[in-house]
């Protein structure tokens, strides 16, 4: 052997192109290239015929409708509780609701029972041509959309329907339901309070007719007592009307809250405090005497003072529900469409060259691949295995 012949490199697989095994660009890109009709026909026939299958599908309509829920403000009642004692803070307990009321709109708008009212006002069992309820309510879900504005609050209902003038009427009919629905809801914090007063009320009108009809019975007259023993009942009825309002107050805050909260240590605070101040007035005697005409005068007055708050709050709280006005203000009113909203033919067209498209260069590339693979001579023979045996077979 000659020491003065130059050194080769030594040749490694697919460096030269044809030994390798490896896949280049070039060979991918040839086939394409060789196929290049095919890559230009096949996607456009693919779309041809997507667009002229869309025209046998019954074209659909979506009417829309916006309206703003009710907002929550403060009452005109918050400036005169702090003339009422203790009582006052029962309507404190606003913050344990919902965190957003639009939110809630937005669920019952969704909802079954509202749902169900559209059914049958509608006949959907026969639009949809469902057998049972579920079914139609299903298909009614699947063609309303709603939606809340993050920055405006305005809540959007939109419906598909393939009659435009029934995709109008049903976009309205849930304004309507809605309104009818939170009209038997308490839902606003007037509503919650005017449903608690009332309640309170009938209870203690319930009460203050008994009280008064004992002390009647005891042959009660007016002049009976004289005037410090009637106002000392009087006080003293004030004060346990204003430790029961308190008691109340305090077990509303322990359904939220725990005993560790600042919020019901002082509430805690103020129930003992007046508990104290009534057990004080109690022990004194300083009631008129101690005499049985006294004491149920004293609870009559009790009742008759606790009557007296509850109605007050009562029609602080009517009226702050009248001026509310209309729970649900619509904006916009959804009328018949006059365009359809599906199918969209030109973007069924597009897609469907796509997809035409890539389904073309991946049977051109595989195809390609296979024949590749098949001239060599191991994969030759092994080819040649399996077809005789799926021709045994």
């Amino acid at each position: 052997m000659r020491d003065d012949l130059p050194l080769q490199p030594p040749v490694r697989d697919g460096e030269d192109g044809e030994d390798g095994d490896g896949v280049d660009l070039l060979d991918l890109l040839l086939p394409l290239a060789q196929h290049l009709k095919l890559l230009i026909l096949g996607p456009l026939a693919f779309g041809l015929a997507a667009f002229g299958i869309s025209f046998s599908i019954t074209p659909e309509f979506t009417a829309r409708t916006v309206f703003l829920p009710p907002q929550q403000q403060q009452s005109a009642a918050a400036a005169a509780l702090s003339q009422l004692g203790a009582l006052a803070s029962l309507t404190g307990g606003g913050s344990g609701g919902a965190k957003s009321p639009a939110e809630q709109y937005v669920a019952l708008v969704q909802s079954t029972t509202i749902a169900d009212r559209l059914v049958d006002r509608f006949k959907l069992m026969d639009v949809y041509k469902s057998e049972y309820r579920f079914q139609a309510r299903t298909a009614l879900a699947g063609n309303v959309h709603v939606t809340l504005g993050k920055k405006d609050g305005l809540i959007t209902v939109e419906v598909d329907d393939k009659i435009p003038q029934r995709a109008a009427d049903l976009a309205n009919a849930y304004v309507e339901e809605l309104r009818q629905l939170t009209g038997q809801l308490a839902l606003t914090e007037a509503q919650q309070r005017r449903v608690f007063f009332e309640a309170e009320m009938k209870q203690t009108r319930d009460t203050l007719t008994r009280a008064q009809e004992t002390l009647e019975a005891s042959g009660f007259n007016q002049g009976a007592l004289k005037a410090e023993p009637k106002a000392a009942a009087e006080g003293y009825a004030k004060l346990k009307a204003e430790v029961t309002a308190a008691e109340v107050r305090l077990q509303t805050m322990r359904r939220n809250l725990s005993d560790n909260t600042p919020e019901v240590q002082q509430q805690q605070t103020l129930v003992s405090a007046l508990r104290g101040q009534l057990a004080s007035l109690e022990r004194s005697g300083d009631l008129g005497g101690g005499s049985e005409y006294v004491s149920k005068y004293r609870e009559f007055k009790y009742q008759e003072t606790l009557f007296e708050l509850f109605a007050r709050q009562y029609e602080m709280a009517r009226v702050d529900e009248s001026r509310e006005g209309a729970l649900v203000q619509v904006v916009d009113i959804a009328t018949p469409p006059e365009w359809k909203s599906k199918p969209k033919r030109a973007l069924i067209g597009i897609v469907a060259t796509l997809l035409g498209l890539l389904s073309c260069v991946a049977f051109v590339i595989a195809r390609h691949l296979w024949r590749r693979s098949a001239s060599e001579p191991g994969t030759a023979m092994k080819l040649s295995k399996l077809r005789a045996a799926l021709k045994r077979r």
